[in-house]
């Protein structure tokens, strides 16, 4: 049973509200700051470090190294915090208000203190843990203080070389993954103006059927079911297999020859190697419609289309021809929507492809070639 309270006010629920979003607030922006990476990174800045200035150490003092390399270990992770601090926290306070910047400046002056009185503090204290082991008894404090300020100015410069290297490759990674993104939107973008095209020139096909009343009506319409479920089921991924391709292809062009007599000839011959070998969906269609629409039907005496399909060692030829009008000129010809979609997709896709067109006496040749290795 929910028993409500009548003295809960509108207010005071607003209040609870807003607490509660500030509190999801607050923890969202907690956890953006805490970059598990950027940690990592420092870590494995100082261990390098670490490494690097034990190796000076055991060139220079192989007597006393454990000693030496156990020193190193203290100083290094005391630095590296403060490398930490005066990077992610100080630095990027300066490019914000003025009155952020001046914070900004004071924290830096704070870390100085630390960096030199605070490093020799922090050796001091495990001195007397009898954990640090002292190499320089007979130094004043301030010559003390001197020589561990120049070893924080040593990591410091190192840090920002190593710093801004990381920052150069995460910008070049940034983008190139941006780069990346563009050009799958632009190809998600092409694949769904390929799609309604593709489907569009197909309904025209059984309209025409349909406005003559064929008895092939059903049959094209039977056809059409097919390649819609293909075209819902099939190509929302990156990729199909070839034979999946050749099918809705065949179907395709049983599909036109219902709109034709016996004049028509078609011919589709293909050798493939792998039958499995993925090819992105709908590539090769867009030539096979091209042949139909802009070159079949603007036919009038001997009909035909010729495609011929190779894939061997992963290198792709594809070559339809098809009859067109005599007084087709290659040099007029505009490309429709699926042929430029194809074109930029192959940009996108591929780094070695050829697409060529050519027309000869009352005929049209579109040769494909890809290597599908080159993949981009």
């Amino acid at each position: 049973m929910l028993f409500i309270d009548r003295n809960v006010t509108l207010i005071d629920f607003q209040d609870k509200k807003e607490r509660i979003v500030y509190f999801y607030c607050s923890n969202n922006l907690m956890k953006k700051h805490i970059d598990t990476k950027l940690i990592r990174f420092y870590l494995w800045t100082g261990f390098g470090f670490f490494l690097l200035f034990s190796l000076a150490e055991f060139l220079e003092y192989p007597e006393t190294i454990v000693k030496r390399i156990i020193n190193s270990f203290f100083l290094v992770s005391y630095t590296t915090f403060l490398h930490f601090l005066l990077f992610e926290v100080a630095f990027p306070l300066f490019k914000l208000t003025w009155k952020r910047f001046f914070a900004g400046l004071l924290f830096v002056i704070v870390l100085i203190i630390f960096y030199s009185f605070g490093l020799y503090g922090w050796r001091y204290l495990w001195i007397q843990l009898h954990i640090y082991t002292s190499f320089q008894k007979d130094a004043t404090f301030l010559k003390a203080v001197a020589s561990h300020s120049q070893f924080s100015i040593a990591t410091i410069i190192f840090f920002a070389i190593v710093r801004n290297i990381y920052n150069n490759i995460k910008l070049k990674q940034t983008a190139q993954q941006l780069l990346v993104e563009k050009k799958e939107a632009e190809l998600n973008y092409l694949k769904a103006q390929t799609n309604p095209h593709f489907l569009f020139n197909t309904l025209n096909n059984i309209y025409s059927l349909a406005r003559d009343k064929s008895d092939l009506a059903p049959e094209s319409i039977l056809r059409l079911s097919k390649i819609l479920r293909f075209m819902l089921y099939e190509t929302d991924g990156a990729y199909i297999s070839i034979e999946d391709e050749l099918k809705i292809m065949d179907d395709y062009i049983s599909l036109e020859k219902l709109r034709y007599d016996d004049s028509l000839v078609t011919n589709f011959n293909y050798s493939i190697e792998n039958m499995k070998q993925p090819l992105p969906p709908l590539l090769l269609m867009p030539l096979v419609e091209n042949a139909f629409k802009h070159g079949v039907s603007e036919t009038r005496n001997n009909p035909f289309v010729d495609i011929q399909l190779s894939l061997n060692e992963r290198h792709l030829n594809f070559i339809v021809k098809n009859s067109t009008s005599e007084n087709a000129d290659v040099q007029n010809i505009k490309e429709n929507i699926g042929l430029s979609n194809l074109r930029r997709q192959l940009e996108l896709l591929y780094k070695d492809y050829n697409l060529s067109v050519q027309q000869e006496a009352s005929i049209f040749i579109v040769t494909l070639k890809i290597n599908l290795t080159s993949h981009v």
